[in-house]
Formats: structure tokens, C-alpha cells, sequence
């Protein structure tokens, strides 16, 4: 690639570096910066409108025409773009085999954004899942089946720190976020917007098959192992058992989530289907 505003990073202690590194390890709680690693990813962000303000890129990446053609496209958006070094680039890298791409993205904030329309509302509410990946994966299925936006109470990942990033794929960027306090309150905004609240849980409730999922839903997804708190779960409008056989106890958290949300948008879809 042939620009001459692509400058050179060497040095792990350079400031751009150390920023992707302390990105990585935790994002401050209301930072409206994101990390962003891989060409799909910032592919993503540009295409979703984030602001990428940093980009360090390997000399390999820039030297093919994807890399490239990704380059060219950062730069007319305002990003800016160096060329790091081997060592500068597994500095900045949060991942072991480095992509050859880490930028710094900003997100915009909540304002004017609402997980609750268009009606009929479809969201998922992520209910303490710890793990980034799965959070990441049950955002991704939520856009995926047309969900309206979700919700993340206490004790959830980060939706928007770099391991759930890559586990959205790119969805967290573009599905309207909302942070709550805890389970109760986020199943009391939804009452007021006149969604309902069903619950995921093993056992107990209604089979999954037998609820019409095309009113205004929010699903609730309880973290790993655990699973929902009994007394959220039986605070629900709603509460739903997937069927299975009876060796399995129980489903990944973006499993489980995964198959309510296409049973709501398979209903959705065929609305005079049973």
C-alpha cells in the first residue's frame, strides 16, 4: 500500500500500544472505547458506523489488496492508521496468534436508543452470564433472530469489552444495548413497556412449544451453571423449559438462548402456524 500517512510503531511501550493493552485487560466502566481485533471485526465497526480512531496494522496485512482496500477505507473515514512491527503487534494484540489489525473504536452512547421497539418487542435480557463468549454469541443470536435489543443486568460481561466483541461478531455493535441493575428491575422496566418477562429455566414451567412468543417478550438468560435465581425465575410472567432427554441436564446459557429467540422469530414469521 502506498500512503504517506501510514506511520511507523516499533515499540511495545509506544502510547498506542499500551492503550489497545490496557483496553484489553479491563475497559472502564462507562468508556465509550472499544477494542476492536481482526479485518471482519473493524470491517464491522466502519460498516456499523463506530468512530475507529487508532488502527495499528501489520506490514503483511497492508501489503495485500484486503488489507489494503481496508486501509484506504479507514483512512477516508478519519482513522489513524500505522504500521506496527512484529513485536509492537503481539504487544497490542489480545489474542496469542495476532490478526495483523487491532484498532480503538469509540461507541456511541445509549441516548436515543430503545431495546423495546419496534413492537412487537422481542429482547433477551442477559441475566449474569460471566462468560464474554457466551454473552457474545447471545447477542449475536438475538440479532440473528430479529431480537429488538437486550438488556445486561449485574454480573453479566462486558458486551462491549474485546472477547465478547469477537464472540458477537460484530452484533453488539449494532443491536441496541441496555445496562440495568439486577434481574428484578430489568423485568419491572419491561412490565412498564408492556413486554412480558419469560424465563428460561431446566425444569418446571411451560414447554417451550406451547408459548406464543409473538406478543412483546423479553427472555430471561441465567448464567452458566446456575442458571436463573428461583426466586427471579418464579417472578417471571412467563416461565419456559426447552424439552430435552432426560440425561441432559441442562444447555450452554447462547444455546439455550439460541433456540427461545428462533422459536419466537419461527413464530413471527408464520404467525397463523402453531
Amino acid at each position: 500500500m502506498e500512503s504517506t500517512d501510514v506511520n511507523a510503531i516499533t515499540s511495545r511501550q509506544n502510547p498506542v500500544v499500551q492503550r489497545c493493552r490496557e483496553l484489553a485487560r479491563h475497559r472502564p466502566a462507562r468508556s465509550d472505547e472499544v477494542l476492536l481485533d481482526g479485518v471482519h471485526l473493524v470491517s464491522e465497526a466502519l460498516a456499523a458506523g463506530l468512530a475507529v480512531t487508532e488502527v495499528l496494522m501489520s506490514g503483511r496485512l497492508l501489503e495485500i489488496e484486503e488489507g489494503a482496500a481496508l486501509a484506504r477505507r479507514l483512512e477516508r473515514a478519519g482513522a489513524s492508521l500505522f504500521r506496527a512491527s512484529e513485536a509492537a503487534m503481539e504487544a497490542a494484540s489480545p489474542v496469542r496468534t495476532p490478526t495483523g489489525i487491532v484498532a480503538i473504536g469509540r461507541v456511541a452512547t445509549e441516548a436515543g436508543r430503545t431495546v423495546w421497539a419496534p413492537a412487537p418487542a422481542l429482547v433477551v435480557c442477559v441475566a449474569g452470564v460471566q462468560d464474554p463468549g457466551n454473552v457474545g454469541a447471545i447477542l449475536r443470536a438475538a440479532e440473528a433472530a430479529g431480537a429488538t435489543g437486550a438488556v445486561l443486568t449485574d454480573g453479566s460481561a462486558d458486551p462491549l469489552g474485546w472477547k465478547a466483541l469477537r464472540g458477537s461478531m460484530g452484533s453488539a455493535l449494532r443491536l441496541p444495548l441496555r445496562a440495568s441493575g439486577t434481574v428484578e428491575e430489568a423485568c419491572e422496566e419491561a412490565r412498564r413497556a408492556g413486554v412480558r418477562a419469560v424465563a428460561s429455566t431446566p425444569a418446571g414451567g411451560q414447554d417451550l412449544y406451547e408459548v406464543d412468543f409473538r406478543l412483546p417478550t423479553m427472555v430471561l438468560v441465567g448464567a452458566e451453571g446456575a442458571g436463573l435465581p428461583a426466586q427471579v425465575a418464579s417472578a417471571a410472567d412467563v416461565r419456559v423449559r426447552i424439552p430435552m432427554h432426560e440425561a441432559v441436564e441442562s444447555l450452554n446459557a447462547a444455546v439455550a438462548a439460541g433456540i427461545v429467540l428462533f422459536e419466537a422469530l419461527r413464530q413471527r414469521r408464520n404467525p397463523e402456524c402453531p
